[in-house]
């Protein structure tokens, strides 16, 4: 890869292409995105995500930026922990996975408690210093410019604030490792194939994740970017990880 280009999956593509090929991607996808991810991880990403905001740190009355929130999960466990005097900006950069998760959100009873917004993460729309947190899940490795967002995430975090990521990451088992990835490559597009009509955006979902630092590499990022107290945790063997970082 050079400046000039980037990876899309597998494929090298222009760097300023990506963002319209990551957004074709989800826009494909929005409609069943919720349910192949149940499909896909056999409902272990609810677990997941309930685990990433149980032990954030986040609490009542936070001002909290989900960002790449999509189709609304995160935020949906986020609203009764900041409860009623704290604000969630549910931020993406697709519009299509906006307004799934803005009619969720509504129907789950969150109506006024939230705001949606599209985004680019590499160009947060806010002053700096505005938020407690900014939470960003299974949405990082779609970034082109990952330093540029990580950058931003740290600039609009107040003083004290904490960034935290939840992302697939390297598998640190030998034998689960082989079953994951005859899974992810063998599997996995073929039920985006029968499912959601869709064979390539799930093959490219797959490669995506093998294309993202491991966990060492993204703590550096974090660091590189201004955050501190980085740290990380497993969950599933590896098979993703919650990174945290302060802004002090």
């Amino acid at each position: 890869m050079t400046d000039k280009t980037t990876h899309f999956g597998y494929q090298e593509v222009a760097t300023e292409k990506k963002q319209g090929l990551v957004n074709d991607v989800f826009s494909s996808v929005a409609g069943s995105y919720d349910v192949m991810n149940d499909l896909m991880s056999m409902g272990v990403h609810r677990l997941w995500k309930r685990h990433f905001v149980a032990t954030s740190g986040i609490h009542t009355g936070n001002t909290v930026l989900d960002l790449a929130g999509g189709t609304g999960d995160i935020t949906k466990l986020l609203l009764p922990v900041v409860g009623k005097t704290g604000h969630v900006v549910v931020g993406d950069i697709n519009a299509e996975m906006l307004e799934v998760g803005q009619q969720r959100l509504i129907d789950a009873g969150f109506f006024g408690r939230f705001e949606v917004q599209t985004m680019n993460a590499e160009k947060l729309p806010f002053e700096d210093n505005h938020f407690d947190a900014v939470t960003m899940a299974f949405g990082l490795r779609n970034v082109t410019n990952k330093d540029k967002a990580l950058e931003e995430i740290h600039r609009v975090l107040k003083p004290g604030g904490k960034a935290l990521v939840l992302e697939f990451s390297s598998v640190n088992n030998t034998l689960l490792k082989k079953f994951y990835d005859t899974y992810s490559f063998n599997i996995l597009p073929k039920i985006g194939e029968f499912v959601a009509g869709d064979k390539d955006s799930y093959q490219y979902l797959v490669e995506s994740i093998r294309k993202h630092p491991d966990q060492t590499t993204l703590q550096h990022m974090f660091e590189q970017a201004g955050l501190e107290m980085c740290s990380f945790q497993n969950l599933s063997g590896g098979m993703v990880a919650i990174h945290k970082g302060y802004k002090l």
